[in-house]
């Protein structure tokens, strides 16, 4: 699986390991446009055989969905076309702060560590465990 963290200027992508258990960050697309962004994506997800893209869907505190929800949801509906793979959108509420947290020497730089593939490999990790505890379980 590939996750991906969709921000204004940059896109976070993180892979999980063949075994589907661990999420690693793997890079960050800068974005030019769309067009090329989606070309990365897709040439991404055929080198590293990918079977589906987990997509951050940057939901509210409140939960509910605004303007760039919206604008993520699309994109990631273009992107699962672009692919050819199927896409799970995934709340990615706080993964930021996460990742800040998680960057190395974060703290300590004039200059914020750039961590969206951090936060790609949160998103993608709180999938893999929520498709783990759910394995096996009768369907609701």
């Amino acid at each position: 699986m590939l996750g991906l963290d969709v921000g204004e200027r940059r896109i976070g992508v993180a892979i999980s390991v063949p075994e589907g258990t661990l999420a690693v960050p793997l890079r960050i697309i800068e974005r030019t446009d769309e067009t090329a962004d989606l070309e990365a994506i897709a040439e991404l997800a055929r080198s590293e055989r990918v079977e589906g893209l987990v997509v951050g869907f940057p939901r509210s505190l409140d939960g509910s969905v605004g303007a760039q929800a919206r604008r993520v949801e699309a994109f990631a509906k273009r992107a699962g076309k672009a692919c050819g793979l199927p896409v799970e959108l995934w709340d990615e509420r706080l993964t930021s702060v996460q990742a800040a947290r998680a960057a190395p020497g974060s703290k300590r730089s004039r200059r914020p560590a750039r961590t969206d593939d951090i936060a790609a490999a949160i998103i993608l990790q709180g999938y893999l465990d929520r498709r783990a505890s759910t394995a096996g379980q009768p369907a609701t």
